[in-house]
């Protein structure tokens, strides 16, 4: 079931783009990107290969949350490598590769398994914070059941990484490792969160920005915009972001990404823009991140040699 709704829900999206595509085609290939929209393109590309390479730099300050000590250059490779393979079905296959990472690293496999669910949970409370910040600007006349549970939601994701809820949760997970090993492994104080991830959730709120800039460059740079619109573009972009993150089915956020932000901005853009803009972007992100691990895989090489 869960197999059939993951194909659902990434066929829906796919179809819900195809159709807006299909029935602005003419205005689609209307748009054209002047050389200055190129360049400005080219910039979107390096912020958003930066926001990449951030969110691998935080990723390694995770570690030190738990107390456990990671060569961080080498961790940026492994983020930036395994980060392509969320495109890969299953969506699953660029945290297995980095939980394998910091196994090799001599990091516990029960840590390193929520060191590494930890970041998207932090990327999404980021995410989600921006979203109540620029609410007023995504929706006006936003009901107060609907603002009241968004901050419900909200205080439940920032409570879930707690040192209070979290250490619990190891001291299960080593337990259970301990009873199929029949070994009397107890989780220590190094195997612990040993304070709230702030640093971490700052971090991933600049790594959402980064990534926000790089989404409103590229609209930027075929459309004139207004300094009283960027608001709305982070607001959105965040949005349409967390939902292809925490919906299950859409590799990389494919398809849930592009119908929400189409769905959310088509009033305030022509349409012919909106889709061209998310599908540039898209294409922009595809390229930053195959980027992104070509120069880790280079880097890897060089270092090596």
């Amino acid at each position: 079931m869960k197999q059939i709704l993951r194909w659902f829900i990434l066929g829906g999206t796919l179809f819900f783009v195809g159709k807006a595509l299909k029935e602005h085609w003419v205005e689609v290939t209307a748009v054209r990107i002047e050389p200055i929209g190129w360049t400005i393109m080219a910039i979107a590309t390096g912020i958003t290969l930066l926001a990449h390479i951030w969110a691998g730099w935080v990723w390694t300050g995770i570690f030190q949350e738990f107390n456990q000590s990671v060569n961080s250059s080498e961790f940026i490779q492994v983020y930036l490598k395994t980060n392509i393979a969320k495109y890969v079905p299953g969506n699953i296959w660029h945290y297995y590769g980095r939980i394998i990472a910091a196994k090799h690293a001599a990091v516990p496999a029960g840590v390193a398994t929520l060191i590494v669910l930890l970041e998207p949970l932090l990327m999404a409370a980021a995410a989600l914070i921006i979203v109540l910040l620029c609410s007023q600007f995504l929706a006006e006349n936003m009901s107060l059941p609907l603002r009241m549970l968004q901050f419900l939601t909200l205080l439940a994701v920032l409570f879930a990484v707690h040192p209070r809820f979290l250490n619990p949760v190891i001291h299960v997970l080593f337990k259970l490792k301990a009873k199929k090993s029949d070994q009397t492994t107890s989780p220590n104080k190094v195997n612990r969160l040993i304070r709230y991830p702030l640093k971490p959730l700052l971090g991933e709120l600049g790594f959402v920005g980064l990534r926000s800039t790089g989404f409103i460059l590229t609209l930027f740079a075929i459309s004139p915009l207004n300094l009283s619109q960027i608001p709305l573009l982070v607001g959105t972009f965040s949005f349409a972001w967390l939902l292809g993150l925490v919906i299950p089915g859409a590799p990389g956020g494919l398809g849930v990404f592009e119908a929400t932000a189409i769905a959310a901005l088509h009033h305030h853009f022509p349409d012919a823009v909106v889709i061209s803009a998310t599908v540039l972007y898209r294409l922009v992100s595809i390229l930053a991140e195959t980027a992104g691990a070509t120069l880790a895989w280079l880097d890897e090489k060089l270092t090596a040699n």
